[in-house]
């Protein structure tokens, strides 16, 4: 005799049953439009607060109200502005690292979110498949022997070698891994995680390596890349950046299809979906833009793990409404960590990879203990 609830017929009807739910997650009611317009608002209001705040804060004390006005003056709002040194500061340093905050940890939100629902595991990360770690390699192989890989071209192309090594490195790494996960026309979303921590494994020996061969001034520089910064290489980041908005752009068409994808690959395909094209274009797409993040900011962590997060626990599990509001809430994270960094050792500054790593690792461990309270209730 079967149990209730698990007999044949109830087990025939439970692709059913993830079907309705599939189409459930598509919101068409007006409630759900709304709902994702006020979430979006919500983030998008704490976003430009952050951006204010943290224009105004680090070795040279601003305030809000001149933050205000300097870019009410910029936007032709408002008369006269700011003094010339606050105009300089606001203007050279903080703006433009604040937009590579808010770039960069839109890419990683969004990165992870796709990631977690390709692979349908919660903790999955945008380093998961050895992106960031290959990006890394490619970076440090360029600050230690960028002289001998350059030649005399080294003067002129040197602060382009460092972000373009490391977008290198995503790329290859990215080819190894779908070569090596294909069989059969098909990618095995579990043999490509098992590949992507050897890649991974691979990848951290050869900074290692790297690491060793460095002198005293690589090694300093090495050192703080991989601890994440954001201070930017000037108009060599421009390519990345672009890539990274291009990225971000197309990954967040993905709602629907990853809503489905996360009911089974066999109910996707029932619906229309072709499984093994969004994983193709989702697992490319996304380490090209997490190379790129890695190339402009070093390494980042936690940012994507934390923002789909959290954002689950207000919006629920419908990709289309989480992919937009983990881009903004990456931004939130990243632009607020900037602030931290910038006013936690003055007058000198703390790379931001660590404070990430400082606020995100507890809060994580808080919410997976808050997980963990929940199901045994």
């Amino acid at each position: 005799m079967h149990q209730p609830g698990g007999g044949p017929l109830n087990r025939r009807r439970e692709p059913a049953r993830r079907v309705l739910r599939a189409l459930h997650l598509r919101g068409h009611g007006q409630g759900a439009v709304n709902r994702k317009a006020l979430s979006l608002l919500v983030l998008l209001t704490i976003l430009l607060l952050a951006v204010v705040i943290s224009l105004g804060v680090g070795g040279a004390e601003i305030g809000a109200v001149k933050v205000l006005w300097h870019l009410a003056h910029k936007i032709g709002l408002a008369a006269g502005g700011v003094d010339d040194f606050s105009a300089r500061v606001l203007d050279s340093l903080r703006l433009p690292r604040i937009l590579r905050a808010i770039v960069i940890g839109a890419t990683l939100g969004v990165a992870g979110t796709v990631m977690q629902s390709l692979f349908r595991n919660p903790i999955a990360d945008p380093g998961i498949i050895g992106v960031s770690a290959s990006a890394a390699c490619g970076a440090v192989a360029m600050i230690v022997c960028g002289h001998i890989i350059l030649g005399s071209h080294y003067v002129a192309f040197g602060p382009y070698g460092v972000p373009v090594a490391a977008f290198l490195g995503a790329v290859l790494a990215t080819f190894v891994i779908r070569v090596l996960s294909r069989q059969d026309g098909h990618t095995d979303a579990a043999i490509m995680l098992l590949i992507g921590v050897a890649i991974n494994a691979i990848a951290i020996a050869g900074v290692g390596i790297f690491t060793y061969l460095a002198d005293d001034a690589q090694l300093r520089s090495l050192t703080f890349w991989q601890m994440g910064a954001l201070s930017g290489n000037g108009p060599a980041d421009v390519p990345a950046l672009l890539v990274m908005a291009a990225g971000v752009s197309y990954l967040l068409t993905l709602g629907t299809p990853l809503n489905l994808f996360l009911l089974g690959e066999a109910e996707a395909r029932h619906l229309g979906l072709e499984v093994e094209a969004l994983k193709r274009r989702a697992t490319i797409m996304t380490a090209l833009v997490v190379g790129a993040a890695v190339a402009v900011s070093g390494i980042i962590g936690f940012v994507g793990l934390l923002a789909p997060h959290l954002v689950r626990l207000v919006c629920g599990p419908d990709n289309k409404i989480v992919l937009p509001a983990s881009a903004l809430c990456g931004a939130i994270l990243l632009v607020g960590a900037d602030a931290v960094a910038r006013v936690i050792v003055l007058p000198a500054e703390l790379p931001i990879g660590l404070v990430t790593g400082i606020l995100g690792g507890p809060f994580f461990l808080g919410l997976l203990m808050r997980e963990k309270k929940r199901r045994r209730i």
